[in-house]
């Protein structure tokens, strides 16, 4: 419980109508999470307004409204708070109402098109190997130290995000390692939080159905670095032709790292093989179980991160080479028959054409590679040819089967994502709309000169159709079929 007077510091108010000197249970944005006594925020979202559910609030208990829009008939003994930006207000009243949690830890965020997930991973799994207590807030799971909490978007809601610090502090975590989605910013998620460090990995198509354009998603990654104070670290690839855009505007302390261009860090891959990655990092070699080159980006930017907090570099060497795969992520299953499976996240255009050339580049000679593949529905459609025309071309075989449709039907992503394929190479394709029967064919077609890729959809456990998720995991339903 909070008064809402207290709560109210430094959000901009335009207009107040009633009391302030009232309690908050709870902040809320969506009118089916209003109880007695919550304050409701108003937020003007892409498809809804929450304007009009403001009625719908205040009868379910809610007392306190905060709004852009002008109310037309106020109810007595309900407070109104006008604001220019309801979303950035709520971002304030969120950190108010949990006593702004993130100014209490070292707080780092990592965006990105692709290795957001990744650099999360290793950077929270090295610090706890450190012996750091840790907070992780990502795409596949939230973690408070050894506890695991359930993730429903990469970023999550302001209120959600300051609940969880709020319970990171409790814990006595020193840190959060945190994803930042380029919606998480422009929906003002983070507005306000105190980022101690940053770290930028690249920038490729994806998400344009959401921005305007590339520009303007790369003009939203931007923000992130923009925010930083003169205390914090901008942490950038050097590699990626727009990561030094990301650090012209910023105040913060810039650091680099790279493999082809000169860095503040920098790595050597030495050797590159589907057993691993045998890598030279300041002048010392270091082996690790993870595969590709997009791995060895990913952990060099945790190597750059965790010298930049002042950790030993033998120390940090050490933990590196402990380090397993994320789950979803260039997961290798091999068979009793010695036959390999990978499962793999990868749903950009990048991200799978990154997967494909490992795979090739790593296996022997004469492999004969197998891509299931899917793209989601309700989403950027113009990733869906590009992402089709990559694997086809790539692949001896390619399996176009069904992701997450959504609202969308199957076959009109399938025949969105052959669109652009040469009459030529149809050949070198099949459509199984069902992805358990997909994963099931490509598992009686293997042999022991083929590798199988599965994927898009990587730790998911469900299977996203017409407005319900249902169980489906790509690693489960392998496992049944390889048994």
């Amino acid at each position: 419980m909070k008064l809402l007077r207290d709560i109210l510091y430094k959000v901009e108010i335009l207009q107040i109508i009633g009391n302030t000197n009232v309690t908050i249970s709870s902040i809320c944005f969506n009118s089916n999470s209003s109880i007695k006594l919550s304050l409701f925020v108003a937020i003007k979202g892409l498809h809804r307004n929450g304007h009009d559910y403001i009625d719908a609030a205040l009868s379910a208990g809610a007392h306190v409204i905060l709004h852009e829009d002008d109310i037309k008939f106020p109810i007595e003994n309900v407070t109104y708070i006008k604001v220019s930006n309801s979303s950035k207000s709520l971002a304030i009243l969120s950190a108010n109402f949990y006593n702004n949690p993130s100014s209490k830890l070292k707080l780092i965020g990592i965006t990105g098109t692709n290795g957001k997930t990744s650099t999360a991973y290793y950077l929270f799994s090295l610090l706890e190997k450190l012996n750091f207590k840790v907070g992780l807030i990502s795409t596949i799971e939230n973690k408070i130290n050894n506890t695991s909490y359930s993730s429903n978007y990469t970023t999550p809601d302001c209120i959600e995000l300051n609940r969880l610090f709020s319970m990171m502090i409790t814990d006595d975590c020193d840190y959060c390692i945190m994803e930042v989605s380029s919606h998480g910013i422009l929906q003002n998620r983070i507005y306000g939080l105190e980022f101690d460090m940053a770290i930028f990995t690249n920038i490729s198509h994806d998400h344009l159905d959401y921005h305007d354009s590339f520009n303007q998603y790369l003009k939203t990654k931007k923000v992130l670095f923009d925010q930083l104070s003169p205390s914090s670290i901008s942490i950038i690839n050097n590699d990626d032709i727009n990561g030094p855009n990301m650090i012209i505007d910023t105040k913060s302390r810039k650091v680099s790292y790279g493999i082809n261009n000169k860095s503040t860090y920098t790595l050597k891959i030495i050797e590159d093989t589907i057993e691993g990655l045998n890598l030279e990092i300041n002048n010392i070699q270091l082996w690790s179980q993870l595969v590709g080159q997009f791995n060895a980006y990913n952990l060099l930017s945790t190597y750059t991160a965790a010298c930049e907090i002042g950790i030993n570099k033998m120390k940090i060497l050490s933990a590196l080479s402990e380090l397993n795969s994320v789950p979803g992520r260039f997961n290798l299953i091999v068979s009793q028959k010695g036959f390999k499976y990978i499962v793999d996240y990868a749903h950009t255009p990048d991200a799978l054409l990154n997967v494909i050339q490992t795979i090739l580049k790593t296996s022997q000679r004469n492999c004969q590679l197998i891509t299931v593949l899917g793209c989601g529905g309700n989403r950027d459609k113009s990733k869906r040819p590009i992402m089709g025309k990559i694997a086809i071309e790539n692949s001896s075989m390619t399996i176009l089967t069904s992701d997450n449709p959504r609202f969308e039907n199957p076959e009109d992503i399938i025949t969105d994502m052959h669109s652009s394929v040469s009459q030529s190479l149809k050949n070198r394709m099949k459509i199984i709309i069902d992805r358990e029967l997909a994963i099931q064919h490509v598992v009686s077609m293997a042999t022991s000169q083929s590798v199988i890729l599965i994927a898009g959809k990587g730790h998911e456990n469900f299977q996203e159709i017409n407005g319900k998720k249902l169980p489906f995991n790509d690693i489960e339903i392998l496992n049944k079929y390889l048994k």
